[in-house]
């Protein structure tokens, strides 16, 4: 009966399983749309269509229906979903069939209640392969697999690429640190993802898949939180979401509004303060969909500022969670979005086409007393000033036998680095930088099967690329001026191989880059410029899969891969705490990570994750030259992440549930070359919650860093000050959280 179906409408329906094939079906008798038809032939088989898009189709045997309203799906920790799409592949790729590592985890909205407002840091804390530095919110840059290239900021591309839905949110700045309210899933491919995604994805990329607004029912959310920190202050957290179908079917809104003040806990006895590292954080998050007729259109807003009002840094040999300084150091982060986002299915396939603009301005201020030798107190602000727009027109199809992807993009990014210097009466502005990119490019990627176990893939990416630096100062050219075009080729080959029972195994070769640009020169006067040139990495890897996360009781993936990582750039401080940006030389990886998952009973599941690391700059540039092997910096050799979460209903009216975690972060150093050859890492982290679920209300509690560990998570704080390699970045000490959240 499917057969004719999607014979008759051009669609690729497959039924996988044969028991559910060999069913009965009612058949159809009058003319329906295609998802009415299926509706009503698989009405009496137990049976249910699962859409990958509008023209590929899967029959799968009937869920359960879902628990009546009193019995709450408890999910204090994220849990996965059978027959996920990882659509960050922008195929119809399942994630048994994607032919590379990808991590899908689906946030439960007990779960974003509990950790919404701790932005990336909570999912960093999920996935011991996703690392990230520590200045605080906001200001991190965000590593993959050991794939890092410094621990400071400046004009280099990011290593991982952003995304939310098909929106990309950054090109050249720190993470954004969006809030996770309302947050569906996050979807992890590891890189390079050039062929896809372009520059600026050499470790990876991380997708944030928000909710989309529902056609068809009213809804609101609210949940507030308060939380103490040990030695330190009160915080609290709030967010609410608004959804309203204003016309049944066709068009629908949804809001969500949020703000978070995070604890401080270091004090600063000589300036009297306390807590002084507090963070502020606000914002909204609009969408609208139209569904009209075959079209599918939305339209979205993102505003979100977020203030550190101080650093997090101590000093070695001060009272601990204390340090002087002269002056605060705040940092600010304003970010806003906008997109349109457009569906529509072309014959068997479906053209997505996405457009956005992006402001992202950054305002970071250190202490610089003592940096010409003066002892009254002198500052230093940098101002970098982001626009990004960003377009993708893209065409996906072939089923899910042979998915295929094709299309166009275009990318438009200026930043403009400003900086200034000097006593607090006598700032002077010192010499900054603008870098404008502008990028077109064509793509495209297949897959074919190769017999009847094995399936190949193939891609490319050719780009065309200017980039422009100018030097400047008082927003005036200083005569500087370095442009250069590019044309460019990225490429994958991959092999997925199902020889049929619970094992599967798969090859990826993929390769990706970053663009250069102009830097201050690391001369100390910071009036003289530097280009720094494209970095280029390749990555092998090579991967098992054994049983299935959503269907098996036990479930286990794991990746060996090597990469080659040609002219790295890094962003750097001279000897003077002037930020610079360089490519220091040619580095290596071996690695090897794996996950593993035991559902030990219907209600308890056990998760282990783990890696290791070996990373060397076998070939430095001559002025990061040292006697010895170097590692590359911010990635520890090792790492794990175990967790046990259950789950148990109370009554009929209520569910309870629970986690426990431990994750450990082994030693890394902070950067290239013997002047940041400071250690930092090797330390254990414990967490717990613990939630109950009634009607339409939930209770959480949750604890962080149950032992108080007060080791050295990320040893920059002020680059003023950091050769004298003193500094250090203790955990946020023992914090408790109480929630609550509802809806309507």
């Amino acid at each position: 009966m499917v057969a004719a179906l999607g014979a008759q409408t051009g669609t690729t329906i497959t039924v996988p399983d044969p028991g559910v094939a060999a069913r009965h079906s009612s058949g159809v008798r009058v003319v329906l749309q295609l998802r009415a038809a299926l509706a009503q032939a698989l009405s009496g088989a137990d049976a249910e269509a699962v859409f990958y898009d509008s023209r590929t189709v899967r029959i799968v045997a009937r869920r359960p229906p879902p628990p009546p309203p009193f019995r709450v799906a408890p999910a204090l920790a994220p849990e996965p979903s059978p027959e996920i799409i990882v659509t960050a592949s922008k195929q119809a790729l399942t994630r048994d069939t994607y032919p590379g590592s990808v991590t899908l985890t689906q946030l439960s909205p007990g779960w974003t209640t509990s950790h919404a407002g701790e932005g990336t840091a909570a999912i960093i804390r999920l996935l011991p392969t996703l690392a990230s530095t520590n200045l605080g919110p906001g200001r991190n840059k965000l590593f993959i697999r050991g794939i890092a290239d410094s621990s400071f900021n400046g004009p280099t591309q990011s290593t991982v690429g952003q995304y939310l839905g098909d929106v990309r949110l950054t090109y050249n700045a720190p993470d954004p640190d969006l809030n996770l309210y309302d947050m569906k899933r996050v979807e992890v491919l590891v890189g390079p993802q050039g062929t896809l995604y372009g520059a600026g994805s050499l470790g990876g990329v991380i997708r944030l898949v928000p909710n989309s607004p529902d056609l068809s029912a009213f809804s609101t959310t609210m949940s507030a939180g308060v939380s103490a920190t040990q030695a330190g202050g009160i915080g609290r957290d709030g967010a609410g979401t608004l959804n309203i179908p204003l016309l049944d079917g066709r068009l629908g809104v949804r809001f969500v509004v949020f703000g978070t003040r995070q604890a401080g806990y270091i004090d600063d006895p000589s300036r009297a303060p306390a807590n002084i590292n507090n963070t502020l954080s606000y914002g909204e998050r609009f969408s609208l969909r139209a569904a009209l007729a075959d079209w599918t259109i939305d339209l979205g807003f993102v505003a979100q500022n977020i203030t550190d009002q101080d650093g997090q840094y101590v000093v070695r040999g001060d009272p601990p969670l204390t340090r002087a300084e002269a002056i605060a150091q705040p940092f600010h982060n304003d970010y806003r979005l906008g997109y349109i986002t457009v569906r529509h299915p072309v014959g068997a396939g479906e053209l997505v086409s996405t457009t956005s603009v992006a402001r992202h301005d950054l305002t970071t201020v250190f202490d610089a007393t003592a940096q010409d030798g003066n002892s009254a107190p002198a500052r230093f602000e940098e101002a970098n000033d982001i626009t990004l727009i960003s377009h993708e027109t893209r065409l996906s199809g072939g089923g899910g036998r042979a998915p295929w992807v094709g299309g166009v993009t275009a990318l438009f990014s200026s930043s403009m680095l400003s900086r200034t210097l000097g006593p607090l009466a006598e700032q002077q502005r010192i010499a900054g930088v603008v870098n404008i990119q502008a990028e077109a490019a064509l793509f495209g990627q297949m897959s074919r099967p190769l017999g009847r176990t094995l399936t190949g893939t193939i891609g490319g990416r050719i780009t065309f690329a200017n980039s422009t630096g100018i030097l400047i100062n008082e927003k005036a050219a200083l005569g500087e001026h370095s442009s250069r075009d590019t044309l460019r080729f990225s490429s994958t080959l991959a092999l997925d191989w199902h020889p049929g029972g619970p094992l599967s195994a798969f090859f990826h070769y993929q390769q990706g880059y970053r663009a250069g640009g102009l830097a201050v020169a690391p001369s100390g006067s910071g009036i003289a410029s530097q280009r720094f040139t494209t970095d280029a990495l390749n990555m092998n890897e090579l991967g098992l899969r054994l049983g299935d996360e959503a269907r098996d009781h036990l479930s286990l993936r794991a990746a060996l891969f090597y990469a080659d990582w040609n002219d790295i750039q890094a962003d750097l401080v001279d000897s003077a705490g002037l930020p610079y940006t360089s490519n220091v030389g040619r580095g290596r990886l071996f690695g090897l990570d794996g996950q593993f998952t035991w559902q030990l009973s219907p209600g308890l599941t056990l998760r282990m994750a783990a890696f290791l690391n070996d990373s060397r700059l076998v070939r430095p540039a001559a002025a990061f030259a040292t006697s010895g092997e170097q590692s590359l910096p911010n990635i520890a050799h090792g790492g794990a992440r175990i967790s046990l979460d259950w789950r148990r209903e109370i009554s009929d009216r209520a569910n309870l549930s629970g986690s426990f975690s431990v994750r450990y972060v082994g030693k890394s150093r902070l950067g290239v070359g013997p002047y940041l050859d400071i250690p930092q890492g090797g330390y254990a982290v414990t967490a717990a919650g613990v939630r109950v679920d009634f009607a339409q209300v939930g209770v959480a509690l949750d604890l962080n860093n149950l032992a108080n560990i007060r080791a050295n998570s990320f040893a920059f704080g002020n680059p003023f000050t950091v050769g004298e390699r003193d500094q250090m970045t203790p955990l946020k000490p023992r914090t408790i959280r109480l929630g609550l959240n509802a809806r309507f």
